[in-house]
């Protein structure tokens, strides 16, 4: 980065009072940089990394292009799909035509072990009737009881803040569900959506999930992934659209400090440079966060580095021949989560690539490959019996030691709002008051609702194309 790239951003645009710079390039970040400059903001984007997409990207092994952690979303999801539709990539990452998921339970003999849970073109709560009615992991009892809660659930009031204080699981054992349907049915869902067992996730954002994904509209939990790299979609296209709204995007830019001057404006440091703008957005994690804050932006910013945050390992395997013909399925009575074929997306041309989605993999975060690869392999050929001959052509692991906050209770009075008492200054992040879990779609409405709060106090218009998801929510 040059003393031309980093002139200040008000002189580089001619006009007062429409400049930002965005310090991060992950969801949350590109989110707001494209909002900002929509409304006719001149915008610099900063990010650390020498590409964007954050916490959701891909990088080369071989031949193969990995991602590094299997993402998916949901049609509720409507922020990520209108930020899918910004950048011209919805295409690239479809949801199935109606909610899909095959459940394999080990626990049963062969033949006997797969599941589904799907839903029906009926209004809620019919749509997932005949799935419930028939789901073979949990008896009879057990179905019964499971749509008693869904009920409960589905009348829980989302911005009562007292479910903030509440764990799941007590709820959910308070409400009659067994072990084995808090393990077969909620934890199912749970765990891959909040990346934490029911028994350490507060009830205001499990609530949210449910009756957000299963209880809100039929169609709400119907399945979207990316067909091709998270490369492509989070860094090739962002970064198209983010070139081509004007945004000037500096990566290898680790931000250093960012402080105001005697007029209110904003001056961001990097190394051996400063940029100038009348409005900085931080969307980077919450201690980052806390480390670049100006005294006096938040009441307590030491509540920052009270969210905690959880893991999530992904496990991929190489084989020489086709091992599994479904896109993806969940697994019981197993250490393995959920399992994604990812040949077509990696370029693989012979054989198949597997991603096992390992989430709240606290335990085994750090252990060694030679162990993962010990416990697992076994365990794909229990669940896929065409694996038992297969060769293993490669065997790798990817860590996110911190891929999400942790949805404890009680983070809720933790998550900042996008606005500050610094004005001009504004937080973004999947991790800040989305009311949403640490997903992509909170990134995304992170993104929209600090370049709402800095649109509104800088006196711009906000674009309407912007905010149309909020229609369809």
């Amino acid at each position: 980065m040059n003393d031309e790239q980093l002139a200040d951003a008000s002189e580089v645009s001619g006009t007062s009072g429409r400049t930002a710079v965005v310090v991060g390039g992950g969801l949350a970040g590109v989110t707001a940089a494209l909002a900002l400059a929509d409304a006719g903001v001149r915008v610099t984007l900063l990010e650390s990394r020498p590409r964007l997409g954050g916490l959701a990207f891909s990088f080369q092994r071989g031949d193969l292009t990995v991602d590094n952690g299997q993402h998916v979303y949901l049609r509720c999801c409507t922020a990520y799909r209108w930020f899918l539709d910004r950048i011209e990539g919805s295409a690239l990452a479809p949801l199935q035509d109606r909610l899909d998921v095959p459940v394999v339970d080990l626990a049963k003999p062969e033949g006997q072990r797969l599941g589904r849970l799907r839903r029906d073109a009926l209004p809620v709560p019919l749509h997932l009737g005949r799935s419930l009615a028939t789901y073979p992991h949990l008896s009879l009892a057990e179905r019964a009881r499971v749509g008693r809660a869904a009920l409960a659930l589905k009348g829980l009031d989302l911005a009562d803040p007292t479910l903030d204080t509440q764990d799941f699981g007590s709820w959910l054992t308070a409400h009659g569900q067994s072990a084995r349907a808090v393990e077969a049915l909620w934890d199912l869902v749970g765990v891959a959506t909040l990346n934490a067992v029911a028994g350490d996730s507060s009830l205001g954002l499990a609530a949210m999930v449910f009756k957000t994904g299963l209880l809100s509209d039929p169609g709400a939990a119907d399945i979207g992934w990316a067909h091709v790299p998270l490369g492509e979609l989070h860094d090739r296209l962002t970064r198209k659209a983010l070139e081509s709204s004007g945004v000037r995007i500096e990566v290898r830019s680790r931000v250093t400090s960012i402080s105001t001057d005697e007029n209110g404006a904003w001056s961001v440091q990097v190394p051996g440079e400063t940029l100038r703008a009348d409005t900085v957005v931080l969307a980077v994690p919450q201690r980052e966060t806390y480390d670049l804050l100006p005294d006096g932006a938040l009441d307590d910013p030491r509540l920052l580095l009270d969210i905690d945050t959880a893991p999530i390992l992904n496990v991929h395997v190489v084989y020489d021949r086709k091992v599994l013909d479904k896109p993806f399925f969940a697994a019981l009575g197993t250490p393995v989560q959920w399992v994604f074929d990812r040949t077509h997306a990696s370029g693989l041309r012979e054989g198949q690539y597997l991603a096992l989605s390992q989430s709240a993999a606290q335990s085994e975060i750090d252990e060694p490959v030679a162990v993962l690869r010990e416990r697992y392999l076994p365990e794909l050929e229990r669940l896929l019996p065409g694996a038992r001959g297969a060769e293993v052509r490669d065997f790798f692991v990817t860590r996110e030691r911190t891929a999400t906050f942790a949805p404890t209770p009680g983070v809720g009075r933790l998550r900042p709002g996008a606005r500050t008492k610094a004005p001009g200054l504004y937080l973004a992040g999947a991790w800040t008051a989305t009311g949403w879990p640490a997903t992509m779609e909170s990134a995304v409405r992170s993104g929209v609702s600090a370049a709402d709060a800095a649109l509104s106090a800088l006196g711009r218009p906000r674009p309407r194309r912007l905010f149309a998801f909020e229609e369809a929510a």
